[in-house]
């Protein structure tokens, strides 16, 4: 089990932003990063979204723009450090194909206590196992523990099962309580489409009917393959519903309500 004193170090979250003043569902980040920073030990600051705000104006842009509609522009890296820093670095949101995605199972780091599940200052092992994912031929790496799907190296991973139900991990499992999924779960819900959690066994990955995977800086991906192995049938009705709910996602430069 790992305990790292880096993990304690700071919480962050990256956040789509369109290269000015404006960022998407920032006060979900915001409200995220409270919340992990509770179990991290951290302090969050009353005035964090005046703190963030303050900062924008003076990031600087990168060359590389998303022209991707389904994709923000640009991320932006907000960051609160265990001294009370906070800090917002603009980044390349790099833009993904639009084929169904292969992905590569790797082991699952396994985080001490409260760290499990947070955005915390040790993502050492999430950017590792998107290297090995990319060194073998993948996209993307899905982190399994005991035999379970836990999380992706930048993104939650959603399946939709043969009894019409999308399944994401719990949180308790040490999955990341994503952002993009909170985004989407009330469409797909109206549409007809129940979102649970579920321990995402090889048995139910084998039998859904579709995979995919989100994130703020990807947005919604079919994911084809894990291992080389077929997963369901990609771009079908839980891809689609999720791509028009992300497309309705809030930007907007008016967040320090979330303070």
């Amino acid at each position: 089990m790992t305990n790292s004193e880096e993990a304690h170090s700071s919480v962050w979250s990256a956040i789509g932003w369109d290269g000015h003043k404006s960022l998407t569902s920032a006060s979900l980040h915001f409200d995220r990063m409270r919340r992990h920073s509770r179990r991290l030990g951290i302090d969050f600051p009353d005035n964090f979204g005046e703190q963030v705000s303050s900062l924008l104006g003076a990031v600087l842009v990168p060359e590389d723009r998303n022209d991707d509609p389904s994709q923000d522009p640009y991320l932006m890296v907000i960051r609160l450090t265990s001294e009370g820093v906070v800090s917002a670095t603009g980044a390349v949101n790099r833009k993904w194909p639009s084929r169904p995605l292969s992905g590569i199972s790797i082991s699952a780091p396994t985080w001490e206590g409260d760290i499990r599940g947070t955005k915390h200052g040790d993502y050492r092992p999430y950017k590792e196992a998107r290297l090995i994912a990319e060194d073998n031929g993948g996209d993307i790496g899905l982190l399994f523990e005991n035999g379970c799907l836990i999380d992706g190296d930048r993104c939650a991973p959603l399946l939709l099962d043969s009894d019409g139900v999308a399944y994401h991990s719990p949180h308790h499992d040490g999955a990341l309580d994503s952002v993009t999924l909170h985004v989407i779960k009330p469409y797909l819900e109206e549409s007809g489409i129940p979102v649970r959690t579920a321990r995402l066994t090889l048995g139910m990955i084998e039998r859904s009917s579709e995979m995919i995977v989100c994130g703020s800086g990807m947005g919604i991906k079919a994911l084809g393959t894990i291992d080389g192995r077929k997963i369901g049938k990609p771009h079908g009705p839980l891809f689609s519903i999720s791509q028009e709910a992300w497309s309705k996602r809030e930007i907007s430069s008016k967040f320090l309500e979330a303070n």
